[in-house]
């Protein structure tokens, strides 16, 4: 019976060991936003498929004729809308000079207001 407890201890030892030598993985929270222009691209039509934690593309805009900070936010290939332009600057300068920076759905709710359906996180590794 020891034996068994030792082979136990000294598995559960080297298991720890093992974990505690891995990088620890940090994720420092750049922003929270609503999704911006819902109503106006591929949102509505791909709602049902949307889960919270699904990660999202960010990609810049510098062209954009109607904002240059635009960033555009996709899921699966397919534009859902767009950081809103009074949160948009810090993201848009970072991306536009190669910051990588990630996203994920952070809120999802039906509301009758679209610019309240779909909230994001955008974060740094």
């Amino acid at each position: 019976m020891r034996l068994a407890s030792d082979a136990l201890v000294a598995f559960l030892a080297v298991a720890c060991a093992q974990a505690l030598a891995q990088e620890p993985s940090v994720r420092i929270l750049v922003q929270s936003s609503p999704l911006a222009g819902f109503r106006y691209h591929a949102a509505a039509q791909v709602w049902d498929e949307l889960r919270v934690g699904d990660a999202l593309e960010l990609r810049p805009e510098p062209e954009n004729p109607h904002d240059a900070n635009a960033v555009s936010v996709c899921w699966r290939g397919r534009k859902l809308g767009y950081l809103p332009r009074r949160e948009n600057a810090a993201v848009s300068w970072s991306l536009q000079r190669g910051q990588q920076l990630n996203a994920r759905i952070s809120r999802l709710a039906q509301h009758a207001n679209p610019a309240r359906r779909l909230e994001l996180e955008v974060y740094a590794e």
